[in-house]
């Protein structure tokens, strides 16, 4: 897919403006010039004809209905002025060019006038006995062709045509030099007024860009966390109210966030007392519980059953418990690595084995993959990565070792039904645990961000995707020098 031409906000009021301009100035202009035009050829056009029918009287009145050659040759000679010359034309037969006195080719760009020069349309209207008039471009030059019917007056006063025909060329060239002159400064004009249209549009932009500019960096800084972030407000326009919009609007958002904040944090500090608090009390409570355990077999049947769900409700009570203080750790910013040269694929076995898992999980440990990890964390990631894969996947379970010269990454799969596309986005939430694609959900629903807040504090990270022929499929990538706890790498 061809990607489209985008232009930013200056480059389209200025492409606006410039429009504007030429389509205007060549509106105008343009009017102007077509009136011009049209007036200068109109009057040099009915000078003409004027100044032809005031000759037309001096071949009055007519010798011979039939002229010849001779007679023809007169009248064309009596026609013709200083602009152009003229021709007679009687049926077939037609005079010489007639020339007016001096030598008038120099000073005209007229051709020799013949009847083959003169269109077909006017020698017809003027055979009807009308003046007609043609402009005619010849040799790359306008001139105006004029003919007349010569009428002749019977002596009981009556008129009938008698089929001569009286053509005159007059140049138009010094009026298409005028008219040339008015379309040159037409244009002249039109680029002026297009340099003017970019000056204001430029002055314009300006004025418009720079609020819209504040606009853009203020909501910028607003989307990078600066919430005091505000715009200076000038004048009353519609640019100032989106400016005094934005500044209520930041303000609003900056109440609400520090209420949420304040909130969060309560919330926060809540659960981490009441985790903290909880603790003594469990501990005495898992106490009992072992020694219930312990005495179950002894117990009644019912009384056995209740002392081994208490006794497993307290470890799973003890369990959230857990989690919640880890997970206040990371919130508060003190959770802290601490590294150690490890055998990753030892490191792996060493889950698997102090779990019960190995005969359970197919691993593929490529030997003297080595890397500066925190052991305990990487072990809670992968104990809830296989767990996870156990609980709710299918067999077999996998966990594969791959890495290059920057990082490990270690791939647990099952082959269950897999994630649905909904549920993928929230795997990591806290206390989510609604994958109705999987069998019924245990534990706190902490585990896998626990996980991930472990990776992240390496620079790693832990992702989720389902394999194409089924089941869930969790990568843990792991950089090999994870940060110092100072905060710089080794």
């Amino acid at each position: 897919m061809t990607p489209r031409l985008s232009l930013g906000l200056r480059a389209r009021l200025l492409f606006a403006f410039a429009l504007l301009c030429v389509v205007t100035a060549a509106a105008v202009a343009g009017g102007m010039y077509v009136q011009a035009r049209n007036d200068i050829l109109q009057r040099a056009q009915d000078a003409a004809v004027q100044a032809m029918k005031s000759r037309l009287e001096a071949v009055f009145p007519l010798r011979s209905a039939a002229p010849g050659l001779a007679e023809l040759n007169e009248i064309a000679g009596t026609m013709a002025d200083g602009n152009g010359p003229a021709v007679a034309v009687y049926h077939e037969v037609h005079s010489s060019t007639g020339m007016p006195p001096g030598d008038w080719r120099p000073r005209v760009n007229v051709p020799v006038l013949t009847p083959e020069v003169i269109p077909a349309g006017l020698r017809r209207e003027v055979a009807d006995g009308h003046v007609a008039w043609q402009r005619v471009i010849r040799n790359g030059a306008p001139f105006l062709v004029i003919g007349a019917p010569l009428p002749i007056i019977e002596q009981d006063r009556t008129t009938r045509l008698s089929g001569i025909e009286v053509y005159l060329a007059r140049s138009l060239l010094p009026e298409q030099r005028s008219i040339d002159e008015l379309a040159a400064r037409a244009w002249a004009i039109g680029g002026l007024a297009l340099a003017f249209a970019v000056v204001l549009a430029l002055l314009a932009t300006r004025g418009v860009l720079r609020p819209v500019r504040e606009l853009g960096r203020a909501a910028r800084l607003l989307g990078e966390g600066e919430l005091r972030t505000r715009i200076a407000v000038r004048g009353s326009d519609e640019l100032a109210d989106v400016a005094r919009t934005f500044n209520n609007t930041a303000a609003e958002l900056e109440r609400h966030v520090k209420q949420l904040r304040e909130m969060e944090a309560d919330a926060r500090r809540f659960v981490a007392d009441v985790s903290h608090e909880l603790r003594t009390p469990l501990a005495a409570l898992a106490a009992v519980a072992d020694v219930l355990d312990e005495e179950a077999a002894g117990l009644p049947e019912h009384a056995g059953r209740a002392a081994r769900l208490v006794s497993q409700e307290t470890l799973n009570l003890t369990g959230l418990v857990n989690d919640l203080i880890e997970i206040s750790r990371f919130d508060s910013g003190v959770a802290a690595l601490a590294l150690n040269e490890v055998d990753v694929a030892e490191l792996v076995r060493a889950t698997l084995r102090t779990r019960g898992w190995p005969e359970r999980v197919d691993a593929e440990l490529p030997p003297a993959v080595t890397a500066r990890l925190d052991p305990r964390r990487v072990d809670v990631i992968l104990a809830n990565l296989v767990g996870n894969a156990l609980r709710h996947g299918e067999p077999p379970v996998s966990v594969r070792l791959c890495a290059d010269q920057d990082w490990i990454t270690l791939e647990v799969r099952d082959h269950g039904p897999g994630l649905k596309e909904a549920v993928l986005p929230h795997v990591f939430d806290r206390f989510y645990k609604a994958s109705t694609a999987r069998a019924r959900s245990e534990g706190s629903g902490l585990g896998l961000a626990i996980a991930r807040e472990n990776a992240r504090l390496h620079e790693g990270d832990i992702t989720v995707t389902n394999a194409p022929d089924g089941g869930a499929v969790f990568t843990l990538r792991l950089p090999r020098r994870a940060p110092d706890p100072d905060g710089g790498p080794e």
